[in-house]
């Protein structure tokens, strides 16, 4: 297993070729380093084509390479603009799962009250995070071309690892248009093969981005590993499955395609590739879920370490973040004793989800109510709420980090569970498979959420699609599913469920339809003249 120190070093080494080589304003997403080293100097290196990749992902977890307060991408906060902070702003602030108290905070309140504009400087930051994915990684593929290889002599025993390097930077720049899809429904359009410089890439969306991300997998799938044989936290062919079961899964929703059979499909591939459920819940969530027993279930993480890759991550946020006004449970959480002074508290229909007695000894159950009032009607009052606690920076033998501001729990992207709920939402939807394979998927996870006990798992009669996004929220919650998921089922817009704060009001209203999508940035409008908004902003 590539360690986390290991990890970071050769990460915040190898970024310097990316950055000094891509350098696209077209997308905003201008690198800003002052190194010098040239691509001949880097190559001479040993592990060069690994170091250049751990770059890639690398972006996925910092902000730069000289400290979490910095960002290498022109006029982007490093906070706001970290990947999966990102993710967790726009896919959990945004509904029932959390509010943030501090919204003084730049977008934030825009965000979590459903009436975002293109000048928001969170969706900003995502955008131009998600895009420099892209870039990193089409920087990549073009230094690892067959030309590319032979002008460096590069000797032939390497050439065949350097062809997964490139599967896996190919899947990584999938993975970032997959999300340019959900969040925003469009992206600007560059590949391996575009110019490198200042030029204005074509816009592509709707069917045609689906498309492109669907072949960008299924042609990089044949080179990619094998399933749990590379070092941790890379990717291999299950997490190209993970993403197109997610694809297809939410077809209806991006394109308007029933893709059900095939989700089901995919989740059948990762479902035999020898993952396994993770005894205990928490463990999931702890400082050490890279080598306490998560990692058999966790399919791909964006990996965290308070001592030596500190970001501002959504593990980071959601630690420090947990920590109550009143509760004062930092101890809990392994981090400062005031944590962030309350700054996530959980909305009363949050709080629902875990309602009744077959939740009382639920493990997943990680909710604090004593002392506190379920309702929100001040978002600046830290007193106000529930609060829970889901990550933990304490490890499985009770130890801490010496580091205890930023998080060491990798944050968990695609997990076993996920593709078990996702199997049996494909079966419930006509995508095929078998009733009784869906229902077992459940209550493994059910005996597992209950430490062994089977008293609450459930029927074929229980399945339906009303339990499956409640039994989402519950397994899922805070793990930047959950306005993907509220989308897909109808929810996220219009008023047949509202949450405190939706809308913009304190009960919750109906928001219009147009918001299934954030709008385009309007710095990036600004910028490229192929980039329109989306309808409605």
């Amino acid at each position: 297993m590539l360690s986390k120190m290991k990890y970071v070093i050769i990460l915040m080494f190898s970024g310097l070729i990316v950055l000094s080589t891509s350098c696209e304003d077209d997308l905003n997403t201008v690198p800003q380093d002052d190194d010098t080293l040239t691509p001949d100097e880097f190559f001479q290196q040993e592990d060069a084509y690994k170091q250049l990749l751990a770059g890639v992902y690398g972006n996925l977890t910092l902000t730069s390479s000289s400290g979490p307060g910095n960002s290498n991408i022109g006029g982007l906060d490093a906070g706001t603009s970290q990947y999966g902070r990102a993710l967790m702003n726009l896919q959990t602030f945004s509904t029932d799962e959390a509010v943030w108290t501090y919204e003084n905070d730049p977008g934030i309140a825009e965000v979590q009250r459903n009436i975002v504009s293109g000048a928001n400087v969170i969706v900003q930051g995502a955008f131009g995070r998600i895009m420099a994915s892209v870039s990193f990684a089409n920087e990549f593929l073009r230094q690892t071309t067959d030309a590319k290889l032979e002008e460096r002599g590069v000797p032939q025993n390497e050439i065949a690892e350097i062809q997964t390097f490139r599967a896996e930077a190919q899947l990584l720049r999938a993975l970032s248009y997959y999300h340019m899809l959900d969040l925003f429904g469009k992206a600007p359009f560059v590949t391996e093969e575009s110019p490198v410089g200042v030029f204005f890439p074509e816009q592509i969306e709707g069917v045609d981005l689906f498309n492109f991300i669907e072949s960008d997998i299924q042609t990089a799938l044949p080179d990619l590993a094998e399933p749990r044989t590379l070092e941790y936290a890379r990717a291999d062919k299950s997490v190209a499955w993970t993403i197109l079961a997610k694809l297809y899964l939410n077809a209806e929703a991006y394109i308007g395609e029933n893709r059900y059979a095939d989700a089901l499909t995919q989740c059948e591939n990762v479902i035999n590739a020898g993952y396994e459920l993770t005894p205990n819940y928490i463990d999931l969530f702890r400082g050490d879920n890279d080598t306490n027993g998560a990692q058999n279930e966790i399919i791909f993480p964006v990996v965290s370490d308070g001592n030596f890759t500190q970001n501002f991550g959504p593990t980071t946020v959601m630690t420090n973040g947990a920590v109550g006004s009143i509760e004062q449970n930092g101890a809990n959480l392994g981090v400062q004793e005031g944590g962030w002074g309350g700054a996530i508290r959980i909305t009363p229909s949050f709080v629902s989800k875990f309602e009744g007695v077959e939740f009382q000894n639920d493990t997943r159950n990680t909710i604090l109510s004593q002392g506190r009032d379920i309702n929100i009607t001040d978002v600046t009052d830290p007193s106000q709420g529930y609060v829970l606690e889901k990550y933990t920076d304490v490890r499985s033998d009770g130890t801490l980090d010496t580091d205890i501001t930023f998080s060491s729990v990798d944050f968990p992207m695609f997990r076993l569970a996920d593709v078990y709920l996702m199997y049996a939402e494909a079966h419930l939807r006509g995508g095929g498979g078998s009733a009784a394979d869906a229902v077992n998927y459940i209550n493994m996870i059910r005996t597992r959420a209950n430490q062994g006990s089977t008293d609450w798992n459930i029927s074929a009669s229980d399945l339906t699609l009303n339990f499956i996004i409640d039994e989402r929220a519950r397994e899922l919650y805070w793990e930047s599913h959950r306005r993907q998921d509220l989308r897909r089922f109808d929810l996220f817009t219009g008023g047949a469920y509202v949450w405190s704060f939706k809308g913009n009001t304190a009960n919750g209203v109906a928001i219009p339809n147009y918001r299934e999508v954030y709008p385009i940035p309007n710095e990036s409008l600004s910028v490229n003249p192929n980039l329109t908004q989306n309808e409605g902003y």
